[in-house]
């Protein structure tokens, strides 16, 4: 049993002895820093079964307490809140068991899988800023959710049919004169964004040209030639024309070569894909189904639709009167189709910008009508805009802040900031580089993960590598001190080990109650799929641990148990950094 459980069973007990009351439950928080204490009990809420002061009330249910639990030693009562001091030897037999306790903090495996979907691009242009705040996003709730015992299964789905396709694939056609990525040196998904540009361009000349002859631009915009080709090219694509399949393929290709890079680069990972040109059919059936069930219902028309309207939404079309299905249908199919190739999968998170969110409720919605039990535990893992000091981004004008250039900037703007810190002797070239983009990719990670999901991110790669504040370079650099203080404990043959209950100093309580907290944060994280929580978790830790640095002598304390003892602590604080950043998905280096 946990020492809050202990405390609140106790506290009822207490309140049922003195005031002949039944307390449904009990409300803690931690202990504010300028009172003595470790944990405190919130008095007010009782005052609804327990009439009088609540000072009084405090003191006498801590008189209880310091009588009958061993672990609580001391109180004091400020207004509503009771604050109890608890014993150096319950933290010191809890510190023993993190050090005992393999891979502390996970728990492991059991229960129904979970399926997360993140990235899931276009192939017509290549990953910019957007798709690595979702990517970040994706594999780190993955990993948490992973930490707090599930079985994950990382997916995504490829858009990688139709007219927006059709008009890189033309571009290329008309203008490419045969070059491919080999020829230019050029990355796949940047070659082929190129020719997506590159139709726009053409397009707009076009549509002026017809307006200048007379046209509205509306017309103007319907009947440009190249817009019609590009028509005429996902109609040939639909047909299986054999010559436009295999440009297709052939582009597409190029363009996954090209996002493979960019993900090992920036260090995330998928167990299944899916592809748009494989799901789009599916789901028919699945609407066939419903309207034998009676959860969707044909117009005079033809088409057929949801009826929402009484659950708050409105009616929603899953097929057109032409038999052709919506997006909505291809996601109902897709979501089936993933619970058949994977039964033990219990639930689904989407990784997708918050501009469909309301796409979200109607799918999570239509899927629970239509019967299925893994309907209830899906989820839209919804995330704001990131905007750069410049402004919004644009891919079909070629403004986009390409994934690739930022990761470059990142590892820069790092090399610049260390190179002034002049903190690197004895290191190679290839060693600085390696250092470089360890320290800006967990910048650019951390800065953007370290934000609740929901919110907009303003990103400024130069903040980000900051080596003071609330950022991924401090966190590391906190890690870098600690490893430092262990290699040179080994020299002077000081072992990381606890021989013997003692005193523990203020600073040296507070970092275990928090390094104690870690199995809750993940918990807590994987509940609200927020990786925010462990980002912030870890910076509270370090800033923690710095302050213990500053005011307690580490190896510089003559008393032998005091070294062990605060090389132990130092090392399962580091461990903890490590495991933590991990999640995120960001490296830790041994040196900075």
């Amino acid at each position: 049993m946990s020492l809050q459980s202990t405390i609140e069973t106790h506290v009822k007990a207490a309140v049922a002895e003195i005031y002949k009351a039944e307390l449904p439950a009990v409300e803690f928080q931690a202990t504010r820093k300028e009172f003595e204490g470790d944990i405190t009990v919130v008095v007010f809420p009782m005052l609804r079964v327990v009439k009088g002061n609540p000072v009084q009330i405090g003191t006498k249910i801590g008189e209880y307490l310091v009588a009958q639990v061993e672990e609580i030693t001391a109180f004091n009562v400020v207004k509503g809140f009771l604050n109890l001091v608890v014993a150096d030897a319950f933290y010191m037999n809890a510190f023993a068991e993190i050090q005992a306790t393999e891979n502390f903090g996970k728990t492991p495996e059991a229960g129904k899988a979970v399926m997360v979907e993140y990235s899931s691009p276009n192939t017509n242009k290549p990953l910019h800023l957007g798709h690595v705040r979702n990517v970040l996003l994706g594999y780190a709730v993955s990993e948490i959710i992973k930490a707090a015992g599930s079985k994950v299964y990382k997916t995504q789905i490829i858009n990688d049919r139709g007219i927006h396709i059709c008009k890189s694939m033309l571009a290329w056609e008309r203008y490419g004169n045969g070059e491919t990525p080999e020829s230019t040196g050029l990355k796949g998904d940047k070659l082929v964004g190129n020719y997506y540009v590159k139709f726009d361009q053409e397009y707009k000349k076009e549509v002026a040209a017809l307006v200048a002859q007379g046209k509205s631009e509306e017309e103007a915009k319907k009947e440009a030639p190249l817009l019609l080709e590009a028509q005429e090219m996902l109609r040939k694509w639909e047909a299986g024309d054999a010559e436009t399949v295999a440009l297709w393929k052939k582009m597409n290709q190029w363009v996954y070569d090209g996002f493979e890079v960019t993900y090992k680069n920036i260090g995330v990972d998928f167990d299944s894909y899916y592809y748009e040109s494989n799901t789009y059919l599916l789901g028919k059936d699945n609407i066939e189904e419903g309207l034998k069930k009676g959860v969707f219902e044909k117009d005079p028309d033809g088409s057929v639709w949801c009826d929402l309207t009484e659950d708050g939404l409105d009616r929603k079309i899953v097929l057109r009167a032409d038999g052709t299905a919506v997006y909505m249908t291809q996601d109902i199919g897709t979501a089936i189709q993933r619970v058949k190739d994977h039964p033990d999968v219990g639930g689904m998170i989407y990784t997708v910008g918050n501009e469909q969110d309301y796409h979200f409720q109607v799918l999570f919605l239509i899927l629970k009508k239509l019967g299925y039990d893994w309907a209830e535990n899906l989820f839209h893992l919804s995330y704001g805009m990131v905007d750069l000091p410049s402004g919004k981004m644009k891919s079909r004008e070629g403004t986009v802040v390409d994934a690739d250039d930022l990761i470059n900037e990142v590892a820069a703007t790092a090399g610049e900031i260390s190179e002034e810190l002049g903190k690197l002797d004895g290191y190679t070239d290839e060693e600085k580089k390696a250092l470089y983009k360890k320290i800006g990719l967990g910048a650019l990670k951390y800065y953007i993960l370290k934000v609740d999901p929901k919110k907009r991110i303003l990103f400024d790669p130069k903040e980000s590598v900051d080596f003071q504040g609330n950022t991924g370079p401090f966190i590391q650099y906190t890690y870098v001190r600690i490893q430092a203080i262990l290699r040179k404990a080994k020299e002077l043959n000081v072992p990381a080990s606890v021989e013997e209950a003692r005193d523990l100093h203020p600073k040296e309580k507070e970092l275990i109650k928090l390094v104690q907290d870690y199995p809750a944060t993940i918990q807590l994280a994987a509940a609200q799929k927020s990786p925010a929580i462990i980002a912030n978790y870890t910076y509270d830790l370090v800033k923690e641990y710095n302050s213990f640095f500053q005011q307690v002598q580490i190896l510089g304390t003559d008393n032998v148990a005091d070294q062990s003892f605060r090389v132990a602590l130092s090392k399962e604080v580091g461990q903890v950094i490590e495991s933590a950043f991990g999640l995120l998905g960001i490296d830790v280096p041994e040196r900075m």
